[in-house]
């Protein structure tokens, strides 16, 4: 696995292109922006997104992703969920036929509530075994400082999973392999939404006790939706389950605790979204996800009150009140 090209140069694709790059790869990293190629090319940094972080010269950068698409053998994505399937339509025709697609994305599609691998699938006319998926907790700028970390490579081919695990397989990342893409993709999504109660949570000035009783009952409805659609129940205990859960909530780096804690401290959806630049999936993810659930008469009771904090404008006080009061029960 010799070249790579790495759709877009977010924080998270910087990073990802400089792992490949560090275990061997020649990683093509593509950007809108030329100033940003320039700065890559020729500094060897990324000063958008991690102004700190040297880049190694096998990343290369540029705005015409149309050669490297036609001799990649792993096209990475990491878009924003909700734009992967106008900007893959562009893409895939330029792309060789043989490339493995590798989905860095942790969303669900908005009206088709489609996981990110199964619109990769879609769009691109490819099987599901040329795709696999990136998940784990992976905070970007813990791992562009190459702090030790894990992640899992999930693929319904084990062939693809392994050859994605060798490329971006360093000192600092170790990659599993997983034949769960379902509980994988799904682990990656809905704990984008935990996080932002989370960060509510934070927000709001409650402390570890309030935070661990969201992340374990977070935990049991992203189990419960899984598990309905054909997840393997452990995964959920893995690293794409329980260790990403735990890292985007209880980090400041992590964007939906950032975005929610700005709303348990009083702001709108509208004003935390002017004022946070970088996307946070959870808040276009959970109302999909909502969907999915209701599709399966799957319970998922903080992905709910969530849901209505963002766009029914339920104060997030009332939000934690009304699922402190739900009729008790059994945990299992």
């Amino acid at each position: 696995m010799r070249r790579a090209v790495v759709l877009t140069a977010g924080s998270w694709g910087t990073v990802f292109a400089k792992v490949l790059a560090d275990a061997g790869t020649r990683v093509d990293l593509v950007a809108r922006d030329g100033a940003l190629v320039r700065a890559i090319n020729e500094r060897h940094v990324n000063p958008r997104y991690l102004p700190a972080v040297g880049l190694p010269e096998r990343v290369r950068a540029s705005t015409e992703p149309g050669p490297a698409l036609a001799t990649a053998r792993l096209v990475v994505l990491a878009v924003p969920a909700q734009v992967l399937r106008p900007a893959l339509a562009h893409w895939a025709p330029l792309t060789a036929p043989d490339a493995i697609y590798v989905s860095l994305m942790k969303g669900v599609e908005a009206g088709s509530t489609l996981r990110m691998s199964q619109v990769i699938a879609e769009v691109a006319q490819v099987p599901p075994e040329r795709v696999a998926v990136v998940s784990g907790p992976n905070l970007a700028h813990e791992i562009a400082a190459e702090h030790p970390a894990a992640t899992v490579v999930a693929s319904t081919s084990a062939r693809t999973a392994q050859l994605v695990q060798t490329a971006c397989w360093t000192p600092y990342f170790r990659p599993y392999t997983s034949a769960d893409v379902i509980g994988c993709e799904l682990g990656g999504a809905v704990k984008n939404v935990i996080a932002l109660a989370a960060g509510m949570l934070a927000g709001m000035g409650f402390g570890t006790n309030s935070e661990a009783s969201l992340i374990t009952r977070g935990l049991a409805e992203t189990q419960r939706l899984g598990t309905a659609l054909g997840a393997y129940p452990m995964t959920f205990a893995g690293l794409a389950g329980l260790g990403d859960l735990v890292a985007t909530c209880g980090s400041t780096l992590s964007r939906n605790r950032t975005f929610g804690e700005k709303l348990g401290r009083g702001m709108t959806l509208g004003q935390v979204e002017a004022e946070q630049q970088q996307v946070a999936e959870g808040v276009r993810s959970c109302r999909p996800l909502l969907a999915m659930a209701d599709q399966h008469g799957v319970a998922m009771p903080i992905t709910r009150q969530v849901e209505r904090v963002l766009y029914e404008g339920l104060p997030p006080l009332e939000a934690v009140k009304e699922l402190m009061s739900r009729e008790p029960g059994p945990e299992y």
